[in-house]
């Protein structure tokens, strides 16, 4: 068995460092490459991969929810009163609070073991030993090489057999008090109240779809054989993924918990010890920073992986935060939401808090509640116009049926892609909406006279009075044709290409993401319908202005981060297409103004509903015209 070398770049002593050997395998060596006290272990990172961009407003989403939950957090951390017990003459009695058994200043031994077993007894197998620190201080921020009390080693372990066929490598880490042993084998060195123990799954299991897509007319495709082979026998394959930094942090708090009082979730890490009365630190592995890009495979190729760990203290207020993230964590699965997959949003969350100019975050955060609030609005001003409003005069009742279809592609679209519970209870939700609105533009009648199948009742719908006697209807097909005559050969020609340059599951998946990506490109054209019956009709007052101005002030919030935040140009220019419909809105509202002697439907003028000067209402009488209506002395309506 070949020993390990280890570097030291702070000049410690000889007796800090242990040398290293294999983890378990009978060929593997560890290879020591470098210990820097002081220094993060995020130094050491990998280049960035390139990945898809993500939605913006998914992103900022996140952000609010986490600050929901850290301050969720933070409200359980409120000191609670000590719980009551009954002593042994029956009188009450109250449990006192228990103190931290690590004074501050007191010397700690960090010993830090890998090993494939969850539970670790091997302490005399000197292979296991990876990293082996004397001389700790509990609650020294001020050591190290940064003067933060961060000390960092680094080393190339060997892969064992059982880790390359997907097994597990755990990590148990003990931190003792100066001089004491983490052994319990050892009954003079070792003491229970002066032992910190915590242990992790180095590797984590995420899961890889194995899809079978084809060119449909071809059959070509770009998946290797393995991968159609695996796609043939299962959708879902689990693979054991390795990365390559570990943190390792120790909470510095001394608050007199009392036990069965301590809020969670800091109830399921303080370790109480029942004959001191006292309890132990928390030692915490963080990996939060860690981002899902840099996670690797482990595959037969993989001899060596790094593994790169930071021991630094911790605050209380600190680690709340990252307990957070763990209780979201939790969220997650109650709500369905696979986290073995669903990392996506994680990451593009953390790259906006380490990439994004912290002014420019802030501004992000303040715009993005204010785009919500409008988002909301705009929600609540749509539901209350339609569920008002009596006429259809000026309304487009074919829009209404086409925006129940794109709802439609949208729900079959997610579930045909596996999307999470939360977004397809979402899409589900806007299509009731949708489907609701239909019952106030058309009206639902039973044909029982013409029953389908002989008993069924055929259903027949109705456009409303409102709409078929006014000319709107007309506008509304004639809009329609014109609008069909552009749509459908670019439908054409989408549906071309998509058949011929994209790969699809099937013909069912073809036809899905054929309209939905084509809705997505030119859904916008949908808009102009209601454009044409505006210009027909030369009013703009039966619209839902409301809903129009918060909808259209969440579209200039959008322009202005397409410009700020990186993305392809094409979802830049996309993000003004709404833009041009709704200044042409704004224009019409401006030509169609408010006409009082227009004539409406009834024959009648806005001058014939004025209010005249003795209270009555009626168009004013001009010269010489008597008014229809005197009203009479009191002397004359007596003889009357």
């Amino acid at each position: 068995m070949a020993d390990t070398q280890v570097k030291e770049n702070t000049g410690a002593t000889a007796e800090n460092v242990v040398s290293n050997g294999d983890t378990g395998d009978s060929d593997g060596q560890v290879v020591a490459q470098q210990e820097q006290d002081g220094q993060d272990s995020e130094a050491i990172q990998q280049e960035p991969l390139e990945q898809p961009p993500q939605n913006t407003w998914q992103v900022v989403k996140n952000v609010f929810f986490r600050i929901f939950v850290v301050w969720v957090v933070a409200s359980m951390f409120k000191r609670q009163p000590a719980q009551e017990g009954s002593d042994q003459q029956g009188g009450v009695t109250t449990r006192k609070p228990a103190h931290n058994l690590f004074p501050p200043g007191t010397r700690m031994d960090l010993r830090v073991y890998l090993s494939e077993s969850e539970h670790f007894k091997e302490f005399d197998d000197t292979s296991k030993l990876f990293w082996q620190k004397k001389g700790l201080t509990y609650g020294d921020w001020d050591s190290g090489i940064n003067k933060d009390g961060t000390f960092t080693y680094e080393a190339e372990i060997s892969t064992p057999e059982h880790l390359k066929n997907n097994g597990s490598m755990w990590i148990h880490v003990f931190l003792t008090k100066s001089g004491k042993s983490p052994d319990p084998t050892q009954k003079t060195l070792y003491s229970r109240a002066s032992t910190i123990y915590k242990k992790k799954m180095l590797n984590r299991y995420k899961k890889k779809r194995y899809l079978k897509t084809q060119n449909l007319l071809t059959g070509a495709t770009e998946l290797t054989l393995e991968d159609q082979a695996k796609a043939a026998n299962s959708t879902v394959e689990i693979l054991s993924h390795w990365h390559p930094n570990m943190t390792i942090n120790l909470m510095d708090d001394h608050t007199p918990w009392v036990r069965g009082s301590v809020p969670a979730p800091l109830d399921e890490f303080i370790d109480f010890e029942p004959l001191t009365g006292g309890y132990l630190p928390v030692l915490y592995f963080n990996d939060y920073w860690n981002l899902n890009r840099d996670f690797q495979p482990i595959t037969a190729a993989n001899e060596t992986l790094l593994l790169s760990l930071t021991y630094s203290p911790i605050s209380l207020f600190r680690w709340q935060m990252y307990a957070a993230q763990n209780m979201r964590s939790k969220w997650a699965n109650v709500l369905g939401e696979d986290v073995m997959e669903n990392d996506d949003d994680d990451d593009s969350l953390k790259q906006a808090f380490l990439e994004t100019n912290p002014y420019l975050l802030g501004l992000t955060i303040i715009v993005s509640l204010v785009h919500s609030v409008f988002e909301f609005l705009a929600f609540k001003n749509d539901i209350q116009f339609w569920n008002s409003r009596k006429s259809l005069e000026g309304l487009s009742v074919r829009s209404v049926f086409f925006n129940v279809f794109t709802s439609l592609i949208v729900v079959l679209y997610v579930w045909d892609n596996e999307t999470n519970f939360v977004v397809r209870i979402s899409c589900m939700v806007g299509l009731a909406i949708e489907m609701w609105k239909i019952t106030k533009v058309v009206t639902f009648k039973l044909d029982r006279e013409d029953p389908i199948l002989g008993f069924l009742p055929r259903i027949r719908l109705e456009d409303k009075s409102t709409y078929v006697e006014s000319s709107t209807k007309q506008y509304d097909q004639l809009a329609f044709k014109y609008l069909g005559i552009a749509l459908f050969p670019l439908l054409g020609c989408y549906a071309v290409y998509s058949l011929m340059y994209n790969e699809h599951k099937g013909w069912y998946s073809y036809v899905l993401n054929m309209i939905y990506g084509f809705l997505l490109m030119f859904g916008f054209i949908m808009m102009t319908p209601q454009l044409f019956i505006n210009y027909k009709l030369k009013s703009v007052a039966h619209l839902p202005w409301r809903m129009l101005t918060y909808k259209a002030l969440n579209t200039f919030i959008d322009d202005l981060f397409a410009f700020v935040i990186q993305m392809p140009m094409m979802y830049r220019i996309g993000c003004f297409r709404d833009d041009i419909v709704f200044f042409i809105y704004l224009y019409q509202r401006y030509i169609y103004r408010v006409d009082p002697k227009r004539v409406n439907e009834f024959g009648t003028t806005g001058e014939d509903h004025d209010v005249q000067p003795n209270g009555s209402i009626g168009a004013t009488p001009t010269e010489g015209e008597q008014p229809a209506i005197e009203d009479k002395p009191a002397e004359e309506k007596k003889t009357d």
